[in-house]
């Protein structure tokens, strides 16, 4: 049964920094793009970044780019979101999903082009 159980969310003021952990089980590494997502109350979710299966293509939104930094040790089955410099605006739950998919010159950053998701964690960014 594929699952993804994603951690290190918490309380970070202004300009900290977290990592956010997403630990895949039931499928192997192979084919298997993984995004980050996150949903704000009253807001629809958004993309935050994505990796493809080898690690070889990420993509960033334009609001977290030159912030954050995504990365995957297949080895691990684990994908990390590395987030410095936090901004109020970054407070949300962030999930992390992923896709089976065979290309490796992209990945995509919509909602709707993932098929299995985490439960979340909450990031809180405030004073």
């Amino acid at each position: 049964q594929l699952q993804l159980v994603e951690s290190g969310g918490g309380l970070v003021q202004p300009g900290g920094s977290l990592r956010l952990s997403c630990v895949a089980s039931g499928f192997t590494s192979a084919y298997y793009a993984i995004g980050w997502f996150r949903q704000a109350p009253g807001k629809e979710r958004e993309g935050v970044s994505c990796i493809t299966s080898s690690g070889g293509s990420t993509n960033y939104a334009d609001s977290v780019k030159g912030r954050f930094t995504i990365s995957r040790d297949n080895a691990k089955n684990t994908v990390y979101l590395q987030m410095n410099t936090l901004k109020p605006e970054d407070t949300a739950v962030y999930y992390c999903a992923t896709v089976y998919t065979t290309v490796q010159a992209m990945c995509l950053t919509a909602p709707h082009d993932y098929d299995y998701w985490g439960q979340g964690t909450q990031v809180t960014v405030s004073s």
